[in-house]
């Protein structure tokens, strides 16, 4: 595959409105990942050839979504592994999606519960995303149980800004951000293709055709799609609304000739000011709001998006290689967008409020990442304090408190965690002498909490976090062989305008029934119409009571098998 052939697509938009809900159908289709290659089979939300449209929502106002599936035969049919948690052989003929809003604060029955599983052509389910949190970057993307990795690696994720009075994502905006056509989502992937041309999901012949794999990394890199495409730039200031969207790997990027840019914001929102860096690292469902500075260069002079860092070990030794380059940037020959780089983004009266300092914790909570061993090929199993998903023992926060989290990461590599509902801030990380503090607190066979107060066994002080991942989070990077501490406080019901604790039915057609006297919205018919009464379809799942949220690790292969646990936010 020739390098910068292809034109950089740009997803449609999907702009929410408080009166009109948005239809939201995931589908089988096609596209062309590349010039010389074949159309090949992908998943998609809408009328997308590959990944979804970006959805445009704006702080306050609800965003109401109908969803439905219309898949056919799961293109990675013949690599779903059954044996993990949930996945039943009907999956491959009939694959289940369960769709997610990342970084949402969002009622438990539309978070997109790994449980809460929708079967293709059985009905349509109600999204209700209130966005009464501030504006920031969020994403959407499928979470179903033990096949979430097929189903969003297949293609089904889509961007979500969140917009307010002072980023409101027009050229006039209070705070002199680029907008319009200066404002380009980049949603950043890994890929493996096979000879035919078409997607894989393996990456090695040592584990065979429908069992886990542990995270296959990619050589190919994808921006919006397309592998290697370029985009010709005005010579001006750009704001690129950067995603890792790749199942595994964590990247260092940096532009080719070494230029400077700034990162203006994280996952939650803006950082209180710009921060200039020549580079930065990227964990899966990490989000960078980026301000890229073009007018230095000549018209014709290129300059291309770049990662330098290698895989992790276990990937190394197999012949897994890092993805050196996702996109090149052209000069045109206009001026483009000329105003300067903000000083400030937070505070004063056409700003939004600037971030305070990281909270005192009320309490500490220590949680581990490990990978244990089993008799099973392939041997390992990815786990959060020890357990698996089904285990009753979990997290259990109380609303209103603050908690610093001291996540124990005993593995050699990088696991980016997170978590449902809330935002947090990082507050450093710490080396850890991992042989010695597994040999003082031998682990246990699976199945039994283990997180052993790290505290005697240090390496070294705490470092804060890089000023481009100060802002508000809900994914971090925690380093192998390292305690990563985040600061959290969980809302309680009257902050987040609904109950967080509230028990829901995992059908998520039940979504239409409606308390006596609450505001009902009838749902659309296959057709685009909506029905006058609940939609009352046979979902064909067995139905069962569910309460709260989930954490994880978002490689997405250990999150289908087992790095991810459930907790609850209690009263």
């Amino acid at each position: 595959m020739a390098p910068y052939v292809d034109e950089l697509p740009v997803p449609g938009t999907s702009t929410s409105s408080p009166t009109t809900p948005i239809e939201i159908v995931a589908r089988t289709t096609s596209t062309r990942f590349h010039r010389d290659q074949p159309k090949v089979p992908t998943m998609a939300y809408n009328n997308e050839p590959y990944l979804g449209p970006t959805i445009e929502a704006y702080v306050g106002e609800q965003t109401t979504v109908h969803y439905r599936s219309e898949l056919g035969e799961h293109i990675f049919a013949a690599d779903l592994d059954t044996s993990l948690h949930g996945v039943s052989e009907r999956y491959r003929g009939q694959p289940v999606t369960s769709m997610h809003l990342h970084g949402g604060a969002t009622p438990p029955e539309f978070d997109g519960n790994p449980e809460r599983l929708m079967l293709p052509h059985h009905g349509t389910a109600l999204f209700e995303f209130p966005n009464r949190q501030e504006a920031g970057h969020l994403w959407y993307h499928d979470h179903a149980m033990g096949i979430t990795r097929a189903n969003v690696y297949a293609g089904l994720a889509g961007m979500y800004f969140l917009r307010d009075d002072h980023d409101t994502g027009v050229p006039d905006n209070p705070l002199g951000l680029p907008a319009g056509a200066y404002e380009v989502p980049l949603i950043l992937q890994e890929k493996i293709f096979g000879e035919d041309g078409r997607q894989s999901l393996r990456s090695t012949p040592l584990v065979p055709q429908g069992l886990w794999e542990g995270g296959a990394v990619g050589d190919r890199g994808l921006v919006n799609g397309k592998v290697w495409p370029k985009m010709t730039v005005d010579r001006g200031l750009y704001r690129f609304r950067l995603i890792n969207a790749a199942s595994t790997s964590v990247w260092h990027l940096f532009f080719s000739n070494r230029m400077p840019f700034w990162v203006i914001g994280n996952e939650g929102g803006l950082l209180n000011a710009p921060v200039r860096t020549r580079s930065f690292m990227a964990a899966p469902a990490e989000r960078f709001d980026l301000l890229v500075d073009f007018s230095s260069l000549a018209p014709g002079e290129t300059v291309d998006l770049c990662n330098d860092l290698a895989p992790p070990f276990q990937a190394a030794v197999i012949g897994e290689g890092a993805v050196p380059r996702f996109c090149r940037f052209i000069a045109g020959t206009d001026r483009g967008d000329r105003r300067p780089v903000p000083t400030t983004l937070r505070g004063g009266r056409t700003r939004p409020a600037r971030i305070p300092p990281i909270a005192t914790p009320q309490r500490i909570r220590r949680v581990s990442v490990s990978q244990p061993y089993e008799l099973r090929l392939p041997p390992a199993i990815m786990s959060l304090n020890n357990l698996r998903y089904a285990d009753p023992q979990i997290e259990k926060p109380r609303a209103g408190t603050t908690e610093r989290w001291d996540i124990i990461n005993i593995t050699p590599d990088s696991h980016p965690i997170h978590l449902h509902l809330v935002m947090f801030r990082i507050l450093g990380r710490r080396p850890l002498r991992t042989v010695d503090y597994q040999v003082a607190n031998p682990q246990p066979p699976i199945g039994t909490r283990w997180a052993p107060d790290p505290s005697d066994f240090y390496a070294g002080p705490m470092r804060g976090p890089a000023a481009w991942e100060a802002g508000w989070k809900d994914t971090v990077r925690a380093v192998g062989g390292h305690v990563t501490s985040i600061v959290v406080r969980f809302p309680t019901a009257d902050e987040l305008g609904f109950d967080p604790d509230a028990v829901f039915s995992s059908d998520p057609t039940q979504s239409w029934t409606r308390p006596s006297g609450a505001h009902e919205v009838a749902p659309p018919s296959s057709s685009g119409h909506a029905h006058h009464a609940r939609a009352t379809p046979v979902h064909g799942l067995a139905t069962k009571d569910l309460q709260g949220y989930v954490w994880h690790c978002h490689i997405l292969d250990h999150e289908d098998h087992d790095m991810m646990l459930r907790y609850r936010v209690v009263p």
